[in-house]
Order: C-alpha cells, then structure tokens, then sequence
C-alpha cells in the first residue's frame, strides 16, 4: 500500500497525527461495505422477487428507500465528523449494516423488508465514501488527492469482486442464506477495522479565511453551490439508474444472470482503472472543464448502451468504459468542495452538497424499474438517462466561483 505519511497536513498537525492503518483499513471496508449493502442487491434481486413474488418495483422501491435515508442522514453525519472524527462513526455504522443485513436476509414481509433497507440506509451515511472521505481530508490534508484516489481505486473494485462472488453463492444458496453470508462476512472485515485503525487523534479545521466561507455565509446560497449541487443531481440520478437497469438490459439483451453480473463486476474494474488517470487530469484542467467533459462522458456511454444490442463482448466494453468515467465522478465529487470553498468545514459543506445527489441516487432505481416500461423497455430508459446527463452538464458548466476560492493547491493539482 503506497505510503502517505512524508508531507505535513495542512493543519500543521503532521503526520503522527495519521492513524497508519487508517489507508488500508479504508480501502478494505470500502471495497466490502459497497460490495455488500450495495452491489449485491442487484444480483440478487431477480431471485427475491421469484423467490417471494414481490415485485421488482418494491422491492427496488426498499431499496430506493435505504439509499434516501442515507441521503438525509448524511447532513448530521457530516457535521458530527468535522467535530469529533470518523471512529466512532463508522465503527457504529459497520454494526447497523450487519444488523440491517442480517434483517433483509430473514425478513419475513416486504414491510420487515423495507424497514431493513432504511436501517442499512444509516449505515451507509456511516460507512460509505463520504465519511471515508471526511476522514482522508482532514488527516492527510495536502495529500488528500492521492489518499482519496486510493482509497477509490479500492472501492472501485467493489462490483468487481462482490457482484461475481454473489452470483456465485447464489447459484447454490438462496437468496436469504446469500444475503447471510454476507452478513458474516461484512462483520469480520468492517467491525474491527474502523473500531481499531481510526483511533489517531483527531486534527482541528484549519480556519477558513472569511467568514464568507462558513457554511452559514455565502457558499451555500452561491450561484454556483447550486450549480454544482443541481449537476450533481442529476449526474447521480442518471449514473445509479444505469448501474442498478445494468443487469436486467444484459439479461433482456440475451445475457446470463451470472453473464450480467460478470459485466457489472467489470464496470467496477473500470473504475478503478479511470481512477488512476485522475491526477493526471486534475493536473492540465480546470475544476469546471473536468466537471463538464466527465458528465457529458457518462452520457455518451449510457446512450451508447441504448444504441447497441450487441454482441455482447461489445456492451461489456462500453460497461468498462462507463465505469471508467464513473471512477472519475467519484474523486470529482469527493474533491468538489476542496477545489472551490477550502477545507474547513469539508465535513458539512459536502455533507450539503451530496445530500441531494444521494437522495437523486435513492431514486433512481426505483425511478428506473417504473420508467422502462412506459419508454418502451431498457433501451428507452438509457436514451432518457443520457439526456439527463446532457442537461447535468449544462448545469456544470455555470459551476465555476465568481471569485476565488481558499483552497490547498493540492486539490486541483494532485500534488
């Protein structure tokens, strides 16, 4: 694992204020945390409406329901990280997802069902990117370019990994004894690593240069606040539907369950690979160009999903190349609020931020399973996505600040 502790946070707290363990600890509870409460639904979806006779749209409706709760939990999250640290939340969020985990799998009613998604929707405020991210900014501060790219590069292989290994126990267990499995498993990894390897003394906020930049100033009422935070609304919406609609268009296209998830599962490995690229881009463009070019990328590929029925090895590229993209909407989100409004209140201000982009993200697949009827099947769903995404993009390009900005160089120069 590449070592981060040469350089001085910008807190001046310096390196000994790092949790050494912290970085890996990270990429392993991402990696599992999305590859669990997350990326298995998809998979095992098809065998829950057979096996139970709920139908799809409720069933992803539970699902839609976790992730908005996960939305509007994040404000509180975000604000209690910038005072107190990650440990304790994300140690208690690891406990809520094997708890909530443990309920999907034995739930003996859509309602008990429903009510297990919105107790995973917690956990996921507590444990996935945006709490990670919290912590990499503040402890490694002017290397929080290239601790949040690692720590991406690692989660990006969440599908990757989890999605095949799910299909796999599915093939032999059902769906309930899968999501069990799970359980256990998300327990063993995710429990002790935040409750031991993020105990470092947590650093205080370095002092935002006017009061213009607290969040109780202009920031979050600016012009491009809004721009930025529309665009990645819609963004979101667009690129969740398409992961969650992913699987059944494959299947619909003649693909196998086991087939699809294999493409879902390179996606992943697209964006680990698309994430290695983003230094590199951070580093010849803007903040607004790279936010625009990005989006308007998602776009063509989801349209190029509508456009081309096969064969087959050619949707698996467009999965990958897709992923690639999303790999690098990933870091650009994480470093959105560092490249315009500094660091000092990143846990609130992105906290705002995303909260309307996740609650877009909640929606989607429940949007997504309703919609594809009315358009005319999953083709038509993908042509709607991608103007979504040409109108997020529209939006992005009014995204940059009036004036500039604190902010570390380092988060737009990766350096």
């Amino acid at each position: 694992m590449t070592d981060f502790h040469t350089s001085e946070a910008v807190t001046g707290t310096g390196d000994r204020s790092r949790p050494r363990a912290a970085l890996p600890a990270l990429c392993a509870t991402q990696i599992t945390s999305w590859g669990i409460v997350y990326y298995a639904f998809p998979v095992l979806n098809p065998q829950i409406t057979a096996a139970t006779g709920w139908s799809a749209t409720a069933t992803t409706g539970a699902f839609s329901g976790g992730l908005l709760v996960s939305a509007l939990a994040g404000i509180p999250v975000g604000r209690i990280l910038d005072r107190r640290g990650p440990r304790a939340v994300m140690t208690t969020g690891s406990v809520l997802g094997v708890v909530a985990v443990l309920a999907i799998a034995y739930a003996p009613n859509l309602a008990v069902f429903t009510a297990a998604w919105l107790l995973a929707g917690v956990a996921m405020a507590s444990t996935f990117y945006q709490p990670a991210f919290a912590a990499l900014t503040r402890w490694w501060g002017e290397d929080r370019v290239r601790a949040l790219t690692v720590v991406t590069l690692a989660g990006g292989l969440a599908s990757t990994a989890f999605a095949p290994f799910t299909a796999a126990l599915a093939e032999h267990l059902s769906w309930r004894t899968t999501y069990a499995v799970l359980a256990v498993i998300l327990a063993l990894v995710t429990i002790p690593a935040h409750a031991f390897a993020l105990r470092a003394p947590w650093p205080p906020a370095p002092a935002p240069p006017s009061q213009r930049d607290t969040p109780n100033g202009s920031v979050v009422r600016s012009r491009p606040f809004l721009m930025v935070a529309t665009a990645l609304t819609l963004n979101s919406f667009a690129m969740y539907a398409v992961v969650i609609a992913l699987v059944p268009l494959l299947i619909d296209r003649g693909a196998s369950p086991t087939a699809a998830a294999w493409a879902l599962g390179l996606g992943g490995a697209g964006q680990t690979l698309g994430r290695t690229l983003y230094a590199t881009l951070a580093r010849h463009t803007g903040v607004t160009t790279r936010t625009v070019a990005l989006i308007a990328l998602g776009g063509i590929t989801t349209a190029a999903f509508a456009m081309f029925s096969g064969p087959f090895p050619l949707l698996v590229g467009i999965a990958i190349v897709a992923g690639m993209v999303r790999g690098n909407l990933t870091l650009l989100q994480a470093t959105a609020v560092t490249d315009r409004w500094g660091t000092t209140h990143y846990g609130r201000l992105s906290g705002l931020l995303a909260a309307p982009a996740t609650i877009a993200s909640a929606l989607a697949p429940f949007a997504g399973a309703a919609l594809a009827g009315p358009l005319g099947g999953y083709p038509g769903l993908f042509i709607a996505l991608a103007l979504v995404s040409a109108a997020a993009a529209l939006f992005a390009a009014g995204g940059t600040p009036s004036r500039p900005q604190h902010h570390d160089a380092s988060a737009s120069t990766g350096t």
